[in-house]
């Protein structure tokens, strides 16, 4: 047994994981624009969600097991969850739609699920950025995460009011509404992450 036991690469697993989040948010945004085989796509985004759940795990395990790590520990343990929130809640708007037997997609959707998209791979870059300590630019990928954040929220307040004004069926607003809220608290535990690192890059820069 070595004696100085190898570093574990939390910024590795991070990276996969927030790969594998900006993956989910490609094939919901998928699955809105076409609303064709949805079933087969809310699956293939569900074993996405699964892939994210292991490397939740996977972090969780050797945070458990390491002595020293890169950055604080609950700051690493922060980041994992929020992550792991943001998978939860695509794959959630995903298999509501399934549940729900919606039948076809909103304009509103499709706007929420492309930012939700571009959130990702916006969080992607900054914890790329974090891995090569280049501050600065994480700080600018925060701040895009934020930007989009309320972009969001304003898209979904008139989603829910277009829904009201014009949707009759009010079966049919109460799906929908909880899709759209499925996508607003994804694209706040994207905001989540964001505030974890800034909190990291206040601390080390």
């Amino acid at each position: 047994m070595a004696l100085f036991p190898k570093e574990i690469d939390f910024f590795e697993i991070f990276d996969r994981a927030s790969l594998n989040i900006a993956k989910a948010a490609e094939l919901l945004v998928s699955l809105m624009e076409n609303f064709d085989n949805v079933e087969q796509r809310a699956k293939e985004i569900y074993e996405v969600e699964q892939d994210g759940d292991i490397l939740t795990h996977e972090i969780m395990k050797k945070l458990n097991k390491t002595f020293i790590t890169p950055i604080d520990r609950e700051d690493l343990h922060a980041l994992a969850c929020s992550l792991d929130d943001v998978l939860d809640l695509i794959w959630g708007a995903a298999d509501r739609i399934v549940v729900f037997k919606i039948k076809e997609s909103t304009k509103e959707a499709i706007s929420m699920s492309k930012d939700l998209l571009t959130t990702a791979e916006a969080m992607h870059k900054a914890l790329q950025k974090l891995k090569e300590k280049n501050y600065s630019h994480v700080q600018e990928y925060c701040i895009e995460i934020n930007r989009l954040e309320n972009r969001i929220d304003r898209d979904f307040r008139d989603a829910l009011g277009k829904l009201f004004d014009d949707e009759k069926d009010p079966i049919l607003i109460i799906k929908w509404k909880e899709i759209y809220e499925h996508l607003e608290d994804a694209s706040d535990r994207c905001e989540d992450v964001a505030n974890v690192l800034e909190s990291i890059v206040l601390k080390y820069a």
